[in-house]
Formats: C-alpha cells, sequence, structure tokens
C-alpha cells in the first residue's frame, strides 16, 4: 500500500457512497485524494488505488489520463492551467499563457528549473465571460488575469513556494 491510512480512509468514506457494483464511481474521488498525497499520480499509485477499489487498473488509468486535473507526470509546486480554448483566447487567454511562458521561462508542460512551476493549456472552465481564465493546482480558479494580476499572483506564490 502506497498511501497512507488517512488516504485509505478517505477513499473508503468515497465508496461508501455507491452500491458494491459502483465501485467505479469512487475512481475520481480516489484519484484526487492520491494525487493530495503524493503530488502526482504514478504507474504505481494508478495500480494501487485500482488494486484497494477492486477495479481493473485500466478504469484506473483512463479516468488518470483523461482528465487534465490529474497529474500522470511529476509536476512543479504549483501547476498553472491556463484556458486557451476559443472563447478564452478570444478575450486574451493566449496573450494570458504568453506572458506567463515570458515571465517564467518556460512554455507549456514545462517547469520552472526551480520546481515552482508547471504551465499547462487547460480545457474550457466554464468561466468565459471572465477571461483570462486560469486554475491554479487545479483548484483556486483565477479570472480577468490581466499580466499585472498575473506577475502579483506568481510573485505571491513564489513567497509561499517552500510551504506545503
Amino acid at each position: 500500500m502506497l498511501l497512507s491510512e488517512q488516504a485509505y480512509q478517505k477513499i473508503d468514506r468515497e465508496l461508501a457512497k455507491f452500491p458494491d457494483d459502483q465501485k467505479q464511481s469512487a475512481i475520481m474521488a480516489a484519484l484526487t485524494i492520491a494525487q493530495d498525497e503524493t503530488g502526482w499520480l504514478s504507474a504505481e499509485v494508478l495500480e494501487d488505488v485500482a488494486r484497494y477499489i477492486g477495479v481493473a487498473p485500466i478504469a484506473v488509468q483512463e479516468v488518470a489520463t483523461f482528465y487534465n486535473m490529474y497529474n500522470t507526470q511529476p509536476v512543479g509546486r504549483f501547476k498553472l492551467t491556463v484556458c486557451t480554448n476559443l472563447p478564452c483566447a478570444l478575450r486574451d487567454g493566449v496573450g494570458a499563457a504568453e506572458h506567463i511562458k515570458k515571465t517564467l521561462g518556460i512554455g507549456f508542460r514545462e517547469t520552472t528549473s526551480d520546481g515552482l512551476f508547471t504551465l499547462l493549456e487547460g480545457e474550457c472552465m466554464g468561466a468565459c465571460g471572465d477571461s483570462p481564465v486560469m486554475l491554479v493546482n487545479n483548484k483556486h480558479m483565477c479570472v480577468r488575469m490581466a499580466p499585472e494580476k498575473i506577475d502579483a499572483m506568481i510573485n505571491e506564490l513564489k513567497k509561499h513556494g517552500g510551504a506545503k
């Protein structure tokens, strides 16, 4: 078992929400719990989650690789996901992404040399009217991210970069 007892207890609470023949319904929650604990979902963690839930490993892998909220490769302390879908692109989502690239010196799917930031393109986040939109670590949505707001956010994250 690769996760802490607390993580398995959380997964047990998710499993309890579904009938025994629908355990696969807990995969998304279980992956989120595992990722919160490990930082990313290695092949070993995916197999462990599948074994624990009692589903085929391919079912867990399909979920982990379909949704971009799951990290199947190591990422920086702060994962910045910028929506570049057409509605956001037309409202300067691409410009926001370019500003981040220039500021951090990385491209999409890259991590800064200090391990603090990873930059990704994201799927629609359902907030086109507030574009440019981005997520920080899949959990904090930032809207109307003009260059000065991006710079302030990056500077604030850098201050807290060593804190877990």
